[in-house]
């Protein structure tokens, strides 16, 4: 469960009147399963979130329960060193801090910043595949047909409020909305509308990540027409064709989603690395 929708998970709670309590990591030092700020909650039937797992998680859920049976929810913090403590190998050390979830607690935490900014035209088995991954990570993502009947039924509002469908003809004026710096995957059904679109996108050119489906071949081909239409050089170079990360064998949409995704994760956290530029929230 990503953080928005920990949050969310959060709210609903407590409009319930459903008693919890939230443990958090407070600080850490070393090697530790989670970063600093990572939040669970956890309910007499229930925990949502995770703070690591193992025997970390186990305890500390029991310890929540616990002060939850007995009405203790004032904030206590609890310093643990991961090896002699619990013997997890990761031989760090970190301080869980837990208390009653509260309507001044939620406020108190603070907004999730989305990973990276995407507009993924294409509602075909490829791009249903990379939606059903980035429901469950903290991103922005319009997701762009002009086939409202290729969209997949809606989910519930609140299941992944950070996918926008988005249906509207010409897709290709939707390049223009998205914000500087943003990524774009182009997977469509036609080649003539895949070429309208990535032309849109090399025209704005301060694009972080831009990745088209298909082949070398089809690379080769799309940057001769763009090279005839005047397009910058620099810009046809951040062409990714084919998508997704290098090493991953197989063309089955669920595949082919994990390395693309990869891919977008791999840009929003290295910027500098080969084939990968900076992705902003």
């Amino acid at each position: 469960m990503n953080g928005a929708a920990l949050r969310r998970a959060a709210a609903r709670w407590l409009a319930e009147g459903r008693a919890a309590m939230q443990v958090q990591v407070l600080a850490a030092r070393g090697s530790v399963p989670r970063d600093v700020g990572t939040r669970m909650l956890v309910a007499a039937d229930e925990v949502a979130g995770t703070i690591g797992g193992g025997q970390l998680e186990l305890q500390a859920i029991a310890a929540a329960r616990r002060r939850l049976a007995a009405g203790d929810g004032a904030p206590r913090d609890d310093a643990i060193a991961l090896g002699p403590s619990l013997g997890q190998c990761c031989g760090g050390a970190l301080t869980l801090r837990s208390e009653r979830l509260t309507p001044a607690t939620l406020a108190a935490w603070p907004a999730s910043a989305p990973r990276f900014t995407l507009q993924l035209y294409g509602a075909g088995h490829v791009g249903r595949a990379i939606v059903r991954l980035l429901e469950g990570i903290d991103c922005r993502v319009q997701w762009i047909d002009e086939r409202e009947s290729e969209f997949p039924p809606a989910p519930p509002a609140s299941s992944a409020p950070h996918i926008e469908r988005v249906c509207v003809e010409p897709v290709e004026a939707e390049v223009a909305t998205a914000p500087a710096g943003a990524a774009y995957l182009v997977l469509t059904h036609s080649h003539d509308l895949d070429l309208r679109i990535t032309e849109a996108i090399l025209k704005r050119g301060d694009f972080a990540y831009l990745g088209l489906i298909g082949s070398k071949t089809k690379r080769a081909r799309f940057v001769h027409r763009f090279e005839a239409r005047g397009i910058d050089a620099q810009a046809l170079s951040r062409l990714t064709c084919p998508i997704g990360v290098a090493g991953i064998e197989g063309k089955e949409p669920e595949v082919l989603a994990v390395a693309v995704v990869a891919q977008l994760l791999q840009c929003a956290a290295c910027p500098g690395a080969p084939g990968v530029h900076r992705l902003p929230a």
